[in-house]
Formats: C-alpha cells, sequence, structure tokens
C-alpha cells in the first residue's frame, strides 16, 4: 500500500485589477488553469474587504491600472502581514509600488505565472 502525501491546499491569490473588458481577465484564466485559486477584486475597497475575509491568501497581485492605488492596498496588507508576497503588475515603464515586494514591468501572464510558481510552489 502506497502512503499518501499530506493534502496541501492549492495557492491563493488575490488579484486586483480593473474589472476587464471581456468577462474574465488573461490573468485569472492563466493563474487558475496552472491550478491556483484566484480571488478578484475591481476596486480598492473590494480588494481590502477580500483581504479582510480570506486573510490566508498566499499573494496578492496588484494590477497598477487606473482605478486601483497599489500603494493603499499594499501597505494596509502589509500593516497586518509581512507573509503575503505582494506583486505589481503595470505595462509603463517606470510605475512603481511602493510596498510591493515585485514590480513586473509588464503584463504578460507568463511572467506572472512565473513569479507566483517561483514564490509558491507549483500546485
Amino acid at each position: 500500500m502506497q502512503a499518501s502525501k499530506p493534502h496541501m491546499p492549492r495557492p491563493t491569490l488575490l488579484v486586483a485589477e480593473p474589472e476587464p473588458i471581456q468577462a474574465l481577465s488573461v490573468r485569472k484564466l492563466v493563474l487558475e488553469t496552472a491550478k491556483f485559486n484566484v480571488l478578484t477584486a475591481h476596486s480598492n475597497r473590494e480588494a481590502l474587504d477580500i483581504f479582510h475575509l480570506f486573510p490566508n491568501i498566499s499573494a496578492a497581485v496588484l494590477v497598477g491600472e487606473s482605478g486601483l492605488d497599489c500603494d493603499l492596498i499594499a501597505n494596509s496588507i502589509r500593516n497586518t502581514t509581512d507573509k503575503v508576497p505582494i506583486i505589481f503588475l503595470s505595462g509603463r515603464i517606470a510605475a512603481r509600488c511602493e510596498y510591493a515586494n515585485h514590480n513586473l514591468q509588464t503584463g504578460e501572464p507568463e511572467r506572472l505565472l512565473e513569479l507566483v510558481r517561483s514564490l509558491l510552489g507549483d500546485p
């Protein structure tokens, strides 16, 4: 009889991004296809509400587009815990998020997936 491995829950990501034009964002589809659980927020308030409802998220992905305040969200998460990696994504070259652990200067979902896997492993 083969010993079973202990069950590890899949990592859960909080993705805060403006409401996509399509029904689902490419980011969400890529992350979910890679077996990550994704909780999506479309405003600062919603991102903070989800974080406080689900404090055991594995990482936060904040998309730097109009309408979302990365520093506000990241600082709130950072004030609660330093165990949650915060990833800031922006299509603008010089865009930065002061409280993020990682600033990606691209919106390419593959680069995001590589970073998330390097931080959390491959579910």
